[in-house]
């Protein structure tokens, strides 16, 4: 299905083009999204824009969106796909992607514009889990960590990168699953390896309270070393899911 415009398009934007396009792909997050777009209220305030890509929402979520988002686009499901019809639509020099269930802190949105401020063409922020304990926590600290060390990002890290940077390694790879992994893995041979900013936005712990805590890390390490030994992400999406 192709990406359409939302009846509500483009209230908060000005004349001139933003800097930055925030685009936050989405299915069934009524419970969480109204929260995150508060949370870039500021952003907006400063001319930048919010596009919200619903992917077949059949609950309240592209109703709350388009109350709190410059843009709202419906499309077919697929995180991949929400997101680079979002990077399509985006006006801003450069494209930051969140997850529907993250919390961003106005510290994080100014570190973010500061990195790309001062040139870098990609970066990802630290995570912090929602949910309380020293496990979750550990479990953050070894997300950022790897990061750092790897080069590689997730999506729940909130990537952001340059308009260029992201047209040339041609978007994000329309996989069902690892298309964060993916898109990191070409940003990092092609431009270069990736900003680490310390701020941190908050994502989310319902999938580890659900699954246990250990269980998803086992998970997640499993499905990446699979991934990099070539299993087909449809595969692995089916035992993700």
């Amino acid at each position: 299905m192709a990406a359409t415009r939302s009846p509500v398009d483009a209230p908060g934007l000005s004349d001139r083009d933003p800097a930055l396009s925030v685009v936050i792909p989405c299915l069934n997050e009524a419970d969480c999204l109204p929260r995150l777009l508060r949370d870039l209220e500021p952003l907006r305030r400063q001319g930048h824009e919010v596009i919200v890509v619903d992917g077949g929402s059949t609950d309240a979520s592209p109703e709350l969106a388009s109350r709190g988002a410059d843009r709202v686009l419906r499309t077919s499901p697929g995180r991949a796909h929400q997101m680079n019809a979002g990077a399509a639509l985006a006006r801003g020099s450069s494209l930051w992607f969140l997850h529907a269930d993250s919390r961003v802190e106005e510290s994080v949105c100014t570190a973010v514009c500061a990195a790309l401020g001062q040139g870098r063409p990609w970066g990802r922020c630290a995570v912090r889990l929602s949910g309380e304990g020293l496990l979750l926590a550990l479990t953050a600290s070894l997300m950022n960590l790897r990061s750092c060390v790897t080069g590689i990002a997730t999506g729940d890290q909130g990537i952001f990168v340059t308009r260029s940077a992201f047209d040339a390694v041609g978007g994000f790879p329309e996989m069902p699953l690892m298309e964060d992994v993916e898109i990191s893995r070409r940003l990092k041979g092609r431009v270069g390896r990736p900003a680490c900013v310390r701020a941190a936005l908050v994502t989310s712990s319902r999938r580890w309270e659900q699954r246990g805590v250990l269980r998803t890390i086992l998970l997640m390490w499993s499905l990446r070393l699979a991934y990099w030994l070539g299993a087909d992400p449809a595969r692995l999406a089916k035992r993700y899911r």
